[in-house]
């Protein structure tokens, strides 16, 4: 294979080092200065650190494979203090696995490790061991010509995306690789138009996934910068549409919606990226691929799924969240999806993580207590919801959706049509949820059906008099009071997965009734008290 770096006869170095502008997390790297990785919920030892032995399974192994926690070390050690543990850590790194190829040279742990190889580079060649500085970078260009040759074969979206976002880094930043950098650029083209939409979501649909994939096309931009090369027209709009994108699930609380099996994070790792990826964006508020619409008026948001769920070939684990939607008032969350495990550790139960991403685990409308889109046994999603037709219209008084779903038609001939409006005061929203017959299958008896509004915990509900409203108080908020018609009302508790990934008890709103093989109408609103 050709050579990727340089010649054979020039010992490789770095000709740019890249700034990352992601401030780390003080208390992880003050915890790294004591010997500890933390990531999540869990703990790992650094003094006696075994590579082979704790493999690339678990997700802090796998943390701790890609060197993103460098960027942790660096808010609370300088170079001078900090180099020492890191050349320790990446010697053993190299005694473990710099020898051949296995399992931690996966293309997507490559293309990360590279990409904070490369921007905290002085922490990892402070050494005046040429022995081992030597081996550290002739590993990298031989890690950078396995992801060229391997990058492709990485799972399509953020794997990939990943891949050929470090190998991008390495060419600009390695002496002699410069022309190696078109290469580069155009597998890192490719992986996002595989699986990017053209409005800049990922095609995962994950928020979470979304804050890695700015994070990520953050550091390509700052080795752009640092090798002093010009950041290529379509790279500089793709990033900024994934940031666009970001935003748009992004509520009053700085947080994020619990989408595809999500929950809010944390303000500190969310904002450290917006703020330090060097970009600056609107909110995506009319998303077509990415599939989530959001209706914002005087701090009052409210998102909506409006999209089929992520293939099976983009996604691990989708959720069935077709028409749910969420609901913020500045800070105060009101309605929520119960979220899930997002991308890091969990204690919850398999069960309880398969079940949150059931319809029901959403809020919306469920159809005789079964999922819009089918949650097969092996985890996979089957049939269900192929199309979704959606109109938005924009007017002096509110900014209205009408959107609809085929997730009911083949068993039960049955369309969901979902209805949403936003005062433009932000004072009042109104819904209405429709399932009309269509097609040739058709019900023979009556089909129960509950529409579910999940509340942020915390929420405190005093029923109405009459069984067809609540008065939801917060502290954080106005009261919010909840009408309906068309069916009865009912409370249920329910959970909420914090932004540490911790269930916390909730309640939810229920409306219960059955629907006839002619469909029916449930209209319901909820107004700001003041």
């Amino acid at each position: 294979m050709q050579r990727f770096f340089g010649s054979k006869k020039a010992p490789l170095r770095l000709a740019a080092v890249p700034r990352d502008h992601v401030e780390g997390d003080r208390r992880k790297g003050e915890a790294i200065k004591s010997g500890v990785l933390l990531f999540g919920d869990q703990r790992l030892g650094l003094a006696d650190l075994d590579f082979a032995a704790i493999g690339t399974q678990t997700p802090i192994a796998r943390h701790l494979q890609s060197f993103a926690w460098l960027r942790d070390l660096s808010e609370v050690a300088s170079r001078e203090h900090g180099a020492p543990l890191v050349e320790a850590v990446v010697g053993r790194w190299l005694v473990a696995h710099g020898t051949r190829p296995d399992e931690a040279w996966a293309p997507h742990l490559w293309g990360e490790r590279l990409l904070f190889w490369t921007a905290y580079a002085p922490y990892l060649l402070s050494s005046q061991d040429s022995g081992y500085r030597a081996a550290l970078l002739n590993t990298l260009a031989r890690g950078a010509r396995h992801v060229d040759a391997q990058a492709d074969r990485a799972d399509p979206g953020i794997d990939r995306i990943t891949a050929w976002s470090g190998l991008t880094a390495a060419a600009l930043c390695v002496e002699g690789a410069v022309p190696r950098i078109a290469r580069a650029e155009a597998g890192l083209m490719r992986a996002l138009a595989q699986g990017q939409f053209e409005d800049g979501g990922l095609m995962s649909r994950s928020p979470h996934e979304q804050l890695l994939l700015v994070d990520r096309l953050g550091l390509v931009r700052a080795a752009y910068f640092a090798a002093k090369q010009d950041l290529p027209d379509a790279l500089d709009a793709a990033a900024a549409a994934a940031l666009s994108a970001l935003h748009g699930v992004t509520m009053g609380d700085g947080k994020l919606a619990s989408w595809q099996g999500g929950h809010p994070g944390l303000l500190r790792d969310i904002n450290a990226v917006v703020e330090g990826c060097g970009m600056r964006a609107r909110p995506l508020r009319q998303a077509r691929g990415w599939g989530y619409q959001r209706l914002s008026a005087l701090g009052t948001i409210v998102s909506l799924d409006a999209a089929p769920p992520p293939l099976p070939a983009m996604a691990h684990a989708g959720s069935a969240s077709t028409l749910a939607i969420e609901i913020a008032d500045g800070d105060q969350r009101i309605v929520v999806s119960c979220g899930g495990p997002g991308l890091g550790t969990t204690r919850m139960p398999r069960e309880l993580i398969e079940a949150l991403r059931s319809t029901a685990a959403h809020s919306t409308l469920t159809v005789d207590d079964s999922n819009s889109t089918a949650i097969m046994p092996d985890g996979k999603l089957g049939r269900g919801v192929t199309d979704v037709a959606i109109d938005r219209i924009e007017d002096n008084d509110a900014s209205r959706i009408v959107a609809s779903h085929d997730g009911y038609a083949r068993r039960y001939g049955l369309i969901h049509e979902r209805r949403l409006a936003l005062g433009n005061d932000g004072k009042l929203i109104t819904g209405e949820d429709k399932l009309e017959a269509r097609g040739r299958k058709k019900i023979k008896d009556a089909v129960p059906f509950a529409l579910r509004f999940h509340l942020a915990p915390g929420i405190e509900i005093t029923p109405t008099a009459d069984g067809l409203g609540a008065i939801l108080r917060s502290e954080n908020a106005p009261a919010w009071n909840f009408r309906c018609r068309g069916a009865m009302l009912t409370i249920e508790e329910s959970l909420h997965v914090d932004g540490r990934g911790t269930p916390q008890p909730s309640q939810q709103l229920v409306i219960v009734g059955e629907t006839s093989r002619h469909g029916t109408d449930i209209a319901w609103q909820f107004r700001r008290s003041s």
